[in-house]
């Protein structure tokens, strides 16, 4: 089959595949949630390049391919949702970086963000005055969660490393 002719057929039905694979597995599949899932999202772009492209690799392997990262992520975000130690080894924990108008350093430090980041994700929000945001969140995906006001119980904090343990 002429390379070109290959790319087409081959492209088409890949993509055609790698859908259906995806709307099966759910919606988690391409979320971004974390380092895990970009990974995945990242593996199964390669792989449909490499069926375009690759006159070496069947639509078979493909497929297969497609299948393989598809489950294992699969059988990992299962084990993660049902083991606390799976958890922790495939996800990261989201940072206080800014609390009640004061920069943590360390933990910005230790998550490789400099002020001008922080204030920035404080500008998007239309915020003017540091002092003015009760909190500037790292997700796990690595973006900024600005918080403007401290609410009653700081729930949707909980969980955030670095949250000081009661309100002062």
């Amino acid at each position: 089959m002429h390379p070109v002719v290959h790319t087409l057929v081959i492209g088409v039905i890949s993509y055609l595949v790698l859908i259906v694979i995806i709307r099966l597995s759910g919606k988690r599949t391409l979320s971004k949630w974390n380092a895990f899932d970009f990974v995945v999202t990242i593996a199964l772009g390669s792989t449909l390049s490499t069926a375009l492209v690759s006159t070496q690799v069947s639509l078979a392997q493909s497929i297969t391919a497609f299948a393989i990262i598809v489950l294992l992520q699969f059988a990992i975000t299962f084990s993660s949702v049902r083991s606390p130690r799976v958890k922790n080894l495939v996800k990261s924990q989201p940072t206080l970086l800014l609390y009640a108008g004061e920069y943590r350093h360390a933990a910005m430090r230790q998550e490789r963000v400099v002020e001008a980041e922080v204030m920035a994700a404080i500008r998007e929000n239309g915020i003017a005055d540091i002092e003015n945001v009760h909190a500037v969140v790292l997700e796990t995906d690595g973006t900024f969660s600005v918080i403007p006001e401290a609410g009653r119980s700081d729930s949707a904090l909980d969980g955030v490393a670095g949250m000081p343990s009661s309100k002062g």
